[in-house]
C-alpha cells in the first residue's frame, strides 16, 4: 500500500476532513474522533491512504500528520495492531512469553481489546492510543471519555478480586492498561487532568491498585504506515 502525501485544509467533523492534493480539494475519513486540535491544522503535511471500495464516500484514510519536525500516528485503529503483532513477537518488555488468546473480550459490562495468556495468568489489556504531547509529555485523554473511566474501574475491580477467567481455572485474572504514543518525541506519560480529571484519578487509583499501566513509545515511519517499538516510558501523576 503506497502513502500520498496531502495538505490539511479543514476537519468538518469527527470523522470527515478536507486536504489539498495535487492542487485540489479532496475529502478523507479521519479515523481518530479525538479532538487532535494541536495537530489537525491548516497547511500541516499528512499521510493518506488510498481506499477503493465502491461502498466509501472518500476516497482516502488520513493515518499520520507532520507535527514540527514529528510524524504523528492519528489512526485509532494502529495501536491495537501495533500491540498484537508486538505481543507476538515477544517485543514488548512486560508481555514476553504471552500469546494472544482473543481480541475484543468481553468480560463483566464491557468489552476489553484483548485477552492474553501464559502458563500461569490470563491478562485482560485495555489499549489506548495517545497523540498528544506538550513539552515532551504525552497525555491522555485528548477529550473527555467516560467510557475510557469505566474501562479503568472494571480493571481495579479485576485486580482486586484476584480471581481467575473461569471457576474452574488454575490461571490469575490480571488486568493491564497500555497506551500507545504514537509519536517519538515523548519523554514520559501522565494522565490528562486537566481534560478529563476523573480519568486522572482513576488511572493513578489503578495504577497503585494492582494494575499494570505501562507507556510505549513508538516512531511513526510514513512511508512504511507502521509504529516501530523505540521504549517504555515513565509515568507520573
Amino acid at each position: 500500500m503506497k502513502p500520498v502525501y496531502a495538505y490539511f485544509l479543514q476537519r468538518l467533523n469527527k470523522f470527515l476532513g478536507k486536504v489539498k492534493l495535487d492542487g485540489r480539494e479532496a475529502f478523507v475519513f479521519i479515523p481518530n474522533p479525538g479532538r487532535m486540535e494541536e495537530l489537525l491544522i491548516e497547511g500541516a503535511e499528512v499521510v493518506l491512504i488510498p481506499k477503493n471500495s465502491p461502498n466509501r464516500k472518500t476516497r482516502f484514510d488520513l493515518v499520520g500528520v507532520k507535527h514540527g519536525s514529528t510524524w504523528v500516528s492519528i489512526d485509532s485503529r494502529m495501536p491495537n495492531r501495533f500491540f498484537e503483532d508486538a505481543v507476538k513477537h515477544s517485543i514488548l518488555p512486560d508481555f514476553k512469553g504471552v500469546d494472544v488468546a482473543k481480541s475484543e473480550f468481553r468480560f463483566a459490562s464491557s468489552r476489553f481489546d484483548f485477552l492474553l495468556e501464559d502458563p500461569e495468568h490470563h491478562y485482560l489489556v485495555e489499549v489506548k492510543s495517545c497523540t498528544l504531547v506538550r513539552d515532551g509529555v504525552a497525555m491522555f485523554p485528548d477529550a473527555p471519555t467516560t467510557r475510557g473511566v469505566r474501562h479503568v474501574r472494571e480493571l481495579i475491580e479485576v485486580a482486586k478480586n484476584h480471581g481467575t477467567l473461569k471457576p474452574n481455572s488454575t490461571k490469575r485474572l490480571l488486568a493491564a492498561i497500555v497506551f500507545v504514543i504514537q509519536r517519538d518525541d515523548a519523554e514520559y506519560f501522565m494522565p490528562n487532568y486537566e481534560m478529563h480529571p476523573e480519568f486522572g484519578e482513576v488511572l493513578k487509583e489503578a495504577y497503585h491498585g494492582g494494575v499494570k499501566v505501562v507507556a510505549y513509545r513508538t516512531r511513526f515511519d510514513p512511508q512504511s504506515l507502521r509504529l516501530i517499538y523505540l521504549d517504555q516510558l515513565p509515568i507520573k501523576f
